[in-house]
Order: structure tokens, then sequence, then C-alpha cells
């Protein structure tokens, strides 16, 4: 398993407690920092499952 999976799955977890915490102490900037590590945390866990499917097609040949 790509360590991009792992990290990413890290800051998506982290990122929606920041913005669940942002939306219960009614803190906007806390909301959306949390909106934007959740994402960046998908974008990145996609990016290892894109590299792991390539490894996978690369011992298949």
């Amino acid at each position: 398993m790509d360590k991009n999976r792992i990290e990413g799955t890290k800051h998506e977890v982290k990122g929606a407690i920041k913005e669940g915490v942002g939306k219960i102490t009614d803190n906007p900037a806390k909301q959306v920092a949390g909106n934007v590590e959740k994402n960046a945390g998908k974008i990145q866990k996609e990016v290892g499952k894109e590299r792991d499917r390539q490894r996978d097609e690369d011992e298949r040949h």
C-alpha cells in the first residue's frame, strides 16, 4: 500500500475533525481550514491508489 493512501486518510480524518470543531465553536476559519485539509487528504489518497494500481499493473507484465 502506498504511503500516500495512509497519509491521505490521516489528513482526511484530521480535516473532518477540525471542520466539525469549527462548526461546533462557530469558527468559520477553522471550518474552512478543516475542509481544505480534508479535501487535500482525499486527493492524496487518490494519488496513492493510482500508484498502487500502476505498481500492480507493472507486476502483471
